[in-house]
């Protein structure tokens, strides 16, 4: 087992009620990027995202399920192993987690809610400490007539965590309550009606962060004052070409991922089945549509930036496999390496 942070194991989570394999263990290679699969377990249904403790001895996953749970695993060279049972998050189908002061944070779709389960020192997760339930809805009438929490992700600096919600049409700017573990909501940020915010991801100097929308096809970049906790939208930019969008082509963005640079960034597009390769200007502010090249199979759910910032890895879901690619850092340009038979992937980590 690796547990320098150098990315030499992948993990990869998947659909086990679509054919998955539950969590798939696979080896790195330092020069090509190219995976090779060593281990599965699925011990816990629908391991659908994933997110690695810093010190690289303990993996922590959702299970996207109606009942909802999360679940630890201690990470052995034989895969993870489950430490503990699943832990119901009271919420429905956790989509997207986190780790943040202490705690494994969800965001539940199907329930529009936060959940806050403490992580002991042994690694082990309890009850959930609090659940934050949003409220509101958005004009789209089959995606939008409830709050749907997408993604929870933690500020740079460590303070605040911010909950988007494809639902509302917003960004929640929370903090945890020392004692007792209550999450409060300090601001809640509108960003455009319909737009649909499922993903965020700072720039590395932390001062901007960037919405990805997947009911508009585009990327709302935002400046973000770490000392107020304000987060700021400024402009919302097209992921996709103009003729691929409005009847061209039904598409639904994923995830988005920026370059440890701070010069590019990459999003993924479900139904157009590519990646969008997306210039960021050096204020930070401006984002703009460089090319699309195709994602390697089909419905990309997920993309993966390896922590030496060569390799962009695709968690195609429903072609069934992880396709990696190689960056062009002067470019940000992807050319791709290889894939791997991943049924159902959702989601690529590396420790």
């Amino acid at each position: 087992m690796d547990t320098t942070g150098s990315g030499r194991r992948a993990y990869i989570g998947s659909f086990t009620s679509a054919g998955g394999r539950g969590i798939v263990t696979a080896a790195v290679d330092a020069e090509s990027g190219a995976l090779t699969p060593l281990h599965t377990t699925d011990a816990v249904g629908n391991p659908s995202y994933l997110v690695p403790a810093p010190d690289g001895r303990h993996l922590y996953a959702v299970s996207e399920t109606s009942d909802g749970a999360a679940a630890a695993f201690t990470l052995t060279e034989r895969g993870p192993e489950l430490l503990g049972g699943p832990v119901p998050v009271r919420g429905s189908d956790p989509t997207h987690l986190a780790l943040w002061a202490g705690h494994l944070l969800t965001a539940n779709y199907s329930s529009g809610s936060v959940s806050a389960l403490p992580v002991r020192a042994d690694g082990s997760l309890a009850e959930p400490a609090a659940v934050l339930r949003h409220e509101g809805d958005g004009p789209h009438p089959d995606r939008q007539e409830g709050p749907h929490a997408h993604a929870v992700v933690p500020e740079p600096a460590g303070r605040r965590l911010l909950s988007v919600d494809l639902g509302t049409d917003s960004v929640r700017v929370c903090e945890l309550a020392a004692a007792g573990g209550e999450l409060a909501v300090r601001h809640e940020v509108p960003l455009r009606p319909g737009s649909g915010p499922r993903h965020l991801a700072f720039h590395p100097r932390g001062g901007h962060a960037y919405v990805v929308n997947e009911l508009a096809s585009t990327v709302t970049p935002c400046r973000w004052d770490a000392g107020t906790g304000t987060l700021t939208p400024l402009t919302e930019t097209a992921i996709l070409p103009p003729d691929m969008l409005g009847d061209a082509v039904d598409n639904y963005p994923s995830e988005l991922v920026v370059s440890h640079d701070g010069r590019f960034a990459w999003a993924a597009n479900r139904g157009h089945d590519s990646i969008s390769v997306l210039a960021i200007d050096p204020s930070g502010e401006r984002i703009t549509l460089v090319t699309t090249v195709p994602c390697g199979g089909h419905w990309p759910r997920d993309l993966a930036l390896h922590p030496g910032g060569r390799y962009l890895y695709a968690a195609n879901e429903r072609s069934g496999d992880v396709t990696w690619f190689a960056i062009d850092t002067r470019t940000g340009m992807p050319e791709r390496g290889g894939a791997i038979e991943v049924p159902a992937a959702s989601c690529v980590v590396f420790v």
